[in-house]
């Protein structure tokens, strides 16, 4: 069978330092420790929730968006509504403009529509989408944008004037626009398209990465009325989100500007000690520093190696889970791992250890080329 890397890891998490899905390690644990434990002791989980979302949730997501909180709506994850928004919204026939590397669910909820997403490649400077290579893929089957913005896996963000422009194409040319601002918190001057194309934007976000609940599943879109009417017919959760996971994004929300800045200081210096060790390993680069997210890649193609020995060496061997590039790009995948360093830093020592050596060891072991 082939290895399962995340069963191993899921097995051994407690010896294990997960670096392969970008998930924050380094929010204060009493942040939501308090609030989950009163809700236990209340019972709340015997009860459904209430089923449009806690009132206080979903202000405070949409207070921390700067949107309308009547635009705003729950669901189980940002992926949720990445699924839903692609139902809802695309037909047979239309066309997605995207990008190669992405977050290739995305892709993949856009096909079960029946559409099709344009993939621009995007590997090379600037490492990310550009307005007039949007404009010179739109056709008459466009039917949305998707923008990802900080850029998964990559880590590359867009200006503030590239999101209004992209934001003006879509109004000016008549097409929706998906902007997924996961990684927001951690860029140094997000901005948003419902800024620019309110009409035009669907918003999607998350509090797996900002106020690290990726286990407690807790997301949301926002949309003006119109659009949030289409979209929430596609919602399956008619009794509601997990009520526990509620109440612990309501307290990372509720305290976030008191030590998001800490947090995305210690990713940035993660970030940085990684990018010395990578620069240490012949034939091992960083292409995108600083990061604007809390992940970027490391591109491997001229050891010679593929992604998904790194990946297995760095885990079975080393305990460090990084993810191979095949899961976020079907173009340029077997030239990347990608690495997430929200992680406190005896988590990065792991890595500064294990990377040499992985890679050390993996090149002895190759076959020696044919004379």
């Amino acid at each position: 069978m082939p290895f399962d890397a995340f069963r191993y890891a899921h097995a051994h998490r407690r010896e294990v330092v997960w670096m392969s899905q970008n998930t924050n390690h380094l929010v204060p644990p009493e942040v939501v420790r308090g609030a989950l434990e009163e809700a236990i002791r209340e019972r709340r989980y015997e009860g459904y929730p209430y089923a449009p979302g806690e009132p206080e949730l979903l202000d405070l997501a949409s207070r921390d968006l700067g949107l309308p909180v009547e635009h705003a709506f729950l669901t189980g994850g940002g992926t949720e509504s990445l699924y839903m928004i692609a139902r809802a919204l695309l037909a047979p026939g239309d066309e997605v403009v995207a990008s190669d590397p992405s977050y290739l669910i995305i892709h993949r909820f856009v096909e079960l529509s029946g559409a099709r997403t344009v993939n621009l490649p995007i590997y090379a400077p600037p490492y990310r989408l550009t307005p007039d290579r949007i404009q010179g893929a739109i056709g008459p089957k466009t039917r949305m944008l998707l923008l990802i913005d900080p850029l998964n896996p990559l880590g590359s963000g867009y200006p503030r004037e590239e999101v209004r422009a992209i934001a003006e194409i879509a109004h000016d040319r008549k097409l929706l626009l998906l902007n997924d601002v996961t990684y927001r918190d951690f860029a140094d001057a997000p901005a948003l398209a419902a800024e620019f194309a309110p009409e035009e934007t669907v918003t999607v976000w998350s509090v797996s990465k900002n106020c690290g609940l990726a286990g407690l599943r807790v997301g949301g879109f926002l949309a003006p009325p119109e659009l949030k009417a289409r979209i929430a017919r596609f919602n399956t959760n008619d009794l509601g989100i997990n009520i526990l996971a509620q109440v612990a994004a309501i307290a990372g929300l509720r305290t976030k500007s008191q030590w998001i800045g800490a947090v995305r200081r210690q990713t940035r210096e993660n970030h940085a000690r990684i990018r010395d060790v990578v620069e240490g390993v012949a034939g091992t680069s960083m292409p995108i520093f600083p990061s604007q997210a809390n992940m970027s890649v490391i591109d491997v193609a001229a050891t010679g190696l593929a992604p998904e020995a790194i990946q297995q060496e760095m885990l079975e061997r080393h305990g460090v889970f990084v993810r191979a590039g095949n899961y976020l790009s079907p173009t340029f995948g077997s030239r990347f791992v990608r690495v997430s360093f929200s992680n406190p830093p005896a988590d990065i020592d792991r890595f500064a250890a294990a990377f040499p050596r992985a890679v050390a060891d993996l090149r002895a072991r190759a076959p020696a080329p044919r004379a």
